[in-house]
C-alpha cells in the first residue's frame, strides 16, 4: 500500500494534543529521520504526561510529577520539537491547511494529526457543582483529587469502570472508606467478563470497599460543599468527597467544524487518515478499522495512542503500513494486575484456566473456534501467548488453550 510522504525537510506538522499519541508521534518522527519542524499544541498547562499512574500511584504518593512526565523540556528542544502548552487549536481549517490557536497564533501546516483524545462524561444530576465533586483526567485534576484525599474520610465513587475501581484501590490504600455506585450489576462490566468482574468485585470487598451495584445517582446531597449521595433508591451514601467516572467521550468538536467526518470519533481509514487529505487522527479521539473487530472501534489506552503513532510517523517518513497492532491493556487494582489481550466483544463462549480462588486464571473468550482474547490474573505467560496466537492467527495454539494443553 502506498501514501504520499511528507519531503525530508521544509515541511511541517502540526500535533494538536499534548497527551501521549502526540508526544509518541513528535519522538518517532524524529526518530525516523524527519527534520522538517513540528509543532505541537494542547490546551493542558503540563508537558505531556502518562495518564495510567494518575489513579494509582500519583494518588498514593508513590511518583509525583516528574516521574508521570514523559520528557522534560531539554528534550523537546534538542529534539526541536515546539511544544505550546496552555493554548488550544480553536478551529482547523483544511482547505487553507491553517490551524487557529485561543491565542490567536495561526499556525501553517504541510500535515495535521489531531491526537485531542477524550473528556470526562458529565453527571447531570442536581449537585453535580457542588465543591467535591470531581473528575479525574488530567493532571490537574489529578492533584486536586490527591490533595482532598489526604483530609477525606469518605469517598463515593460513581462508576464501577477501570478509573473507578483503580481510584478506590488508591483511596483504600490511604485509609479513606470508599462506596462505589455502579450502574450495572457489576463492576467493569462493559470491559471484561462476569468471571473476571466477580473475581474483583470480591477483591475490593475483601478491601473494605462498599459496592453499590444496580444503583443510579439521584442527586449530590449538600450546600456549600457535597456531603453525601442519594440514589435513585432512595439511599443515602454520606461523603466527604466523590469522584465521578463514568466513561469518557471523544473530542471530535475540532474535527466536526472542520467538516471531518465523525461517529463516535473521527473516523479515519486503515492508514489512519481522515477524510481530508493531509489529516490524521490517533488515539483515545479515532475510530478506525481493525482485523480484530467486525466494526470500526474506538480505544482508549496506551498501547493504541503509542502504536498508532509511530504508524503515523511511518507513513509520513515513507513506510505506509495499514494499523494492525493486536490490542492489549491493563489494569492494576486490589492489590491484582489485570492483563486483556485481543477485543473480546461478540464472544459466544468463555473457557477459565487457572483457578480464579488462587488469583492464577485466565478467561479464554471464543466466538466460534476463533480465539478473540483472554482476561488474564497471574498468568502473564497466557496473556502472551494469546497475544502471539492474534498476531500470527497460530490456531495451533488457540486450539492448545481451548482443550487445557498449552504449556507455558
Amino acid at each position: 500500500m502506498t501514501a504520499p510522504h511528507l519531503p525530508d525537510s521544509g515541511a511541517t506538522v502540526a500535533i494538536v494534543g499534548g497527551g501521549q499519541a502526540g508526544a509518541q508521534l513528535a519522538s518517532s518522527l524524529r526518530g525516523n529521520g524527519f527534520t522538517g519542524r513540528i509543532v505541537m499544541v494542547g490546551d493542558d498547562t503540563a508537558l505531556p504526561y502518562q495518564r495510567p499512574p494518575l489513579s494509582k500511584g500519583y494518588l498514593t504518593g508513590h511518583s509525583g510529577p516528574e516521574a508521570v512526565r514523559l520528557h522534560g523540556p531539554e528534550y523537546y528542544a534538542e529534539k526541536s520539537v515546539q511544544v505550546l502548552t496552555g493554548d488550544p487549536a480553536v478551529r482547523v481549517l483544511p482547505s487553507d491547511r491553517r490551524v487557529l490557536l485561543r491565542s490567536g497564533t495561526e499556525l501553517r501546516y504541510d500535515h495535521l494529526v489531531l491526537a485531542t483524545g477524550a473528556r470526562n462524561r458529565s453527571l447531570p444530576v442536581p449537585g453535580a457543582d457542588l465543591p467535591g465533586v470531581v473528575g479525574l483526567r488530567t493532571l490537574a485534576e489529578a492533584d486536586v483529587l490527591r490533595e482532598r484525599l489526604a483530609s477525606a474520610g469518605r469517598l463515593v465513587v460513581v462508576g464501577g469502570g477501570f478509573v473507578g475501581m483503580e481510584v478506590s484501590s488508591s483511596a483504600t490504600a490511604l485509609g479513606v472508606r470508599v462506596s462505589v455506585i455502579e450502574a450495572h450489576e457489576r463492576v467493569m462490566a462493559r470491559a471484561v467478563t462476569p468471571v473476571t468482574s466477580a473475581f474483583f468485585a470480591e477483591a475490593h470487598r475483601a478491601r473494605g470497599v462498599r459496592l453499590e451495584l444496580g444503583e443510579q445517582v439521584a442527586r449530590f446531597l449538600g450546600t456549600d460543599a457535597v456531603s453525601g449521595v442519594e440514589t435513585a433508591s432512595g439511599r443515602r451514601l454520606p461523603a466527604d468527597l466523590v469522584l465521578v467516572g463514568i466513561g469518557v467521550e471523544p473530542n471530535t468538536d475540532l474535527a466536526e467544524d472542520a467538516g471531518l467526518d465523525v461517529h463516535d470519533g473521527i473516523v479515519v481509514d486503515a492508514l489512519l487518515r481522515t477524510s481530508a487529505p493531509d489529516i490524521s487522527a490517533i488515539g483515545d479521539c479515532a475510530r478506525f478499522p481493525t482485523p480484530f473487530a467486525t466494526a470500526p472501534v474506538r480505544l482508549e489506552s496506551v498501547q493504541n495512542a503509542v502504536d498508532q503513532a509511530r504508524c503515523v510517523a511511518a507513513r509520513l517518513t515513507g513506510t505506509a503500513r495499514p494499523y494492525r497492532p493486536v490490542p492489549w491493556f491493563w489494569s492494576r487494582q486490589a492489590g491484582v494486575r489485570l492483563q486483556i489481550a485481543g477485543l473480546t466483544g461478540g464472544h459466544d463462549r468463555t473457557v477459565v484456566r487457572g483457578d480464579p480462588a488462587r488469583g492464577e486464571f485466565s478467561v479464554l473468550c471464543f466466538r466460534g473456534d476463533r480465539l478473540l482474547g483472554a482476561e488474564s490474573v497471574g498468568q502473564p505467560a497466557t496473556h502472551l501467548a494469546v497475544r502471539r496466537a492474534l498476531e500470527t492467527g497460530d490456531r495451533t495454539v488457540a486450539q492448545e488453550l481451548l482443550d487445557g494443553s498449552f504449556t507455558p
